[in-house]
């Protein structure tokens, strides 16, 4: 067992195997009135969030995504509208469909068009939400594609300006997947954590090792509820208080390259929870070549795993590396579900008259 495995482990999550988890996601995802390729579609992201170690981003989101397809607050079945298309870049009404089922769709459509162009983007507002990005960067990399991935929340706030204390944005992921001959899966946020992460912590009643967050009159603290306060404290851009401006820049480039693009987003006093979606693939064949991009890739892979480290650090590991083994490792011995997940999951279960699945 690797070194994620056992922390999830310590966490006191049990063991599923996955193809009985992944049908389980997806009976109730029908039951809840998907439709049954979107179903399977969000299924599998959902499961792929857990088997990369993703914990809040895969199947601690199912709940949710029943309760907003009971409600009509995400769309049972369609796709997505064409609002522009100009050959290397689309422009996509996503309706509330599932964000699973869009971002797979978007990057159907992109693949061909990144192989004639070189480049191809697609923008799409109104998704809902699109679970851990990460999930869709393996799919990219296996067709030899550089990816871009990014989203934001025009309804959400929770994230403030770099010294500010109101909150203006949502953690703004982007994830990006480089090829190499084990592919580096880059999934970070404009935010020093996450919405996932912090709701988490406040429902077991712990807090953050490290002041990540200010309280309403903008006091650094470490106690995730105060995002739930009034006045509500907010998450602290990445780089925190010293060089947080950074985090800021990077949270303004994924608002241009989201609700910019898409001309639409927190400006139209969006309602409900949901995303919009920044994705763009890139051919290296197209620029200086398949093998020539290896190489490069494969040499800064090896710079950066053979480093020597520093004290406290067993290796230096790329972006992915534990989230692939982890993934693998999981495949064959069963997924460790957090622990926080399954008391949910169950009783789903119970409601849509499903069977958990079985432990290992």
């Amino acid at each position: 067992m690797n070194h994620t495995a056992q922390s999830l482990a310590q966490q006191g999550g049990e063991r599923y195997d996955a193809q009985a988890l992944r049908e389980f996601a997806q009976a109730l995802l029908t039951k809840a009135g998907a439709a049954d390729d979107i179903a399977r579609n969000v299924a599998d992201v959902l499961l792929d969030g857990d088997l990369l170690g993703h914990t809040t981003h895969g199947l601690a989101l199912l709940n949710p995504y029943l309760n907003q397809l009971e409600q009509g607050q995400m769309t049972k079945q369609g796709t997505a509208d064409v609002l522009s298309d100009k050959g290397a870049s689309l422009l996509l009404d996503g309706k509330r469909l599932p964000g699973p089922w869009l971002v797979n769709q978007a990057i159907d459509a992109l693949v061909p068009r990144a192989r004639e162009y070189g480049t191809a983007t697609a923008v799409i507002r109104q998704s809902h939400h699109i679970a851990c990005l990460a999930s869709y960067l393996l799919r990219a990399v296996r067709e030899n594609m550089l990816i871009v991935l990014s989203c934001s929340d025009p309804a959400g706030q929770s994230v403030a300006p770099f010294g500010g204390t109101r909150a203006v944005f949502t953690p703004n992921p982007i994830a990006i997947g480089i090829p190499s001959a084990s592919p580096f899966l880059v999934d970070i946020s404009a935010s020093i954590t996450t919405n996932g992460m912090s709701a988490r912590l406040a429902k077991e009643g712990k807090q953050f090792d490290e002041e990540w967050l200010i309280d309403g009159k903008g006091k650094p603290t470490r106690d995730p509820a105060v995002l739930t306060q009034d006045p509500p404290g907010t998450i602290l851009p990445l780089g925190g208080l010293s060089v947080g401006h950074k985090g800021f820049g990077l949270a303004l480039l994924i608002e241009a390259l989201t609700g910019g693009l898409a001309g639409h987003g927190r400006a139209d006093n969006v309602k409900g929870w949901g995303a919009t979606v920044f994705i763009s693939l890139y051919d290296p064949s197209a620029f200086g070549g398949n093998e020539a991009f290896i190489r490069q890739m494969d040499w800064i892979a090896d710079a950066c795993r053979n480093n020597p480290p520093r004290e406290g650090i067993d290796n230096v590991r790329m972006p992915g590396d534990r989230g692939l083994a982890l993934y693998e490792e999981q495949k064959k011995h069963g997924v460790v579900l957090h622990s926080s997940i399954t008391p949910l999951l169950a009783a789903s279960a119970d409601k849509y008259g499903i069977a958990m699945p079985v432990t290992l």
